[in-house]
């Protein structure tokens, strides 16, 4: 198997992924724990450090980008600093931001973690988060302006992958536009969705967590019987070719066509952050399948890559090389 997943790696090409969905900056603002305050129950940290990466859809598109792939973010930011944060980040990592429209009228989303560091050197611990976000839908003018980029783009790519994070941005008008350019351009179409997956029929291949599909489906998933069933479910419901039900420290189901498989976590001791490990998957497995890679090894190539992000706090992505390293050391 581990020669069979590193053949699958050498098939990965500079392929192009236009990358759908809702964008955001992640910020960490980090601390030393130093007493406790004198006004409420909390510590005092004083300022270590801070860092900031693309969140939301930014995300599964920096993982493309550290895989060897090219990929085009598209979605909505404001006219706002964090605004220009997000596209001089965007710019760094070698995004194409193409797709990206500008909304005055919303603020740029921003998730700002405060982490605290001990005295020993351990991983900061997240004690706190505040979100800016704006979830109402978009507007006709901005959402038929991020239509037209999405056409755009489509040019080029070798698969739309949707990522939604459920601020807004993933309406059904886009949801159309994404599956008509994609069977017009008969590329791969793909989502990582956080519910209401009955909305995305017609992709080639739907992600979902095991928490989504119990909601979808309205039964508890348990036993092996339980995943397998969902799959052939979800699969008929949304008229898919691939189904996979990620199963957090489980590891993850998959059916393509009439095959069934499931596969375990490679790593479960070395877990620090799983933030954007879903985003790694979804990653993965469209840069995949788009290079011609069987569904049931992709899904193996991404269950590695999620047991690698794991281990790294924040947001984090794995390179090519790296992912190489990992299966060929196992």
């Amino acid at each position: 198997m581990t020669q069979q997943l590193l053949t699958a790696l050498d098939r990965f090409a500079p392929r192009c992924v236009l990358v759908v969905g809702d964008l955001a900056l992640d910020e960490y603002l980090i601390g030393r724990a130093t007493r406790l305050s004198r006004e409420a129950a909390i510590p005092v940290l004083e300022y270590v450090r801070d860092f900031s990466v693309p969140g939301g859809a930014g995300n599964p598109a920096h993982n493309l980008v550290a895989l060897g792939a090219h990929a085009i973010a598209a979605g909505v930011i404001g006219a706002d600093p964090n605004a220009e944060r997000l596209l001089a980040k965007f710019r760094e990592l070698r995004v194409d931001i193409g797709g990206i429209v500008a909304d005055p009228s919303r603020p740029t989303t921003t998730k700002t973690r405060i982490m605290a560091e001990g005295m020993m050197p351990t991983f900061p611990q997240q004690v706190s988060r505040l979100d800016r976000v704006e979830r109402r839908p978009l507007s006709e003018p901005v959402e038929q302006a991020l239509v037209q980029r999405i056409q755009a783009c489509a040019e080029q790519a070798d698969a739309i992958l949707v990522s939604d994070y459920r601020s807004g941005l993933v309406t059904p008008q886009v949801i159309e536009a994404c599956v008509r350019t994609a069977r017009a351009r008969r590329i791969l179409l793909t989502v990582d969705s956080q519910g209401d997956l009955l909305r995305f029929k017609g992709f080639d291949l739907v992600r979902a967590n095991r928490q989504e599909t119990e909601a979808t489906l309205g039964r508890q998933l348990s036993s092996e019987d339980d995943f397998k069933a969902a799959c052939a479910e979800l699969q008929q419901a949304l008229g898919a070719r691939v189904v996979a039900i990620t199963r957090a420290g489980e590891g993850m189901s998959i059916r393509a066509g009439e095959r069934y498989a499931y596969v375990p976590t490679v790593n479960r001791s070395e877990v620090f952050d799983v933030t954007g490990a879903g985003d790694t998957v979804i990653a993965v497995l469209t840069l995949a399948l788009a290079c011609g890679v069987d569904a049931l090894d992709a899904a193996q190539l991404a269950t590695y890559a999620a047991g690698i992000v794991v281990k790294h706090i924040g947001v984090a992505v794995t390179t090519i090389e790296e992912l190489r390293r990992v299966i060929s050391n196992t």
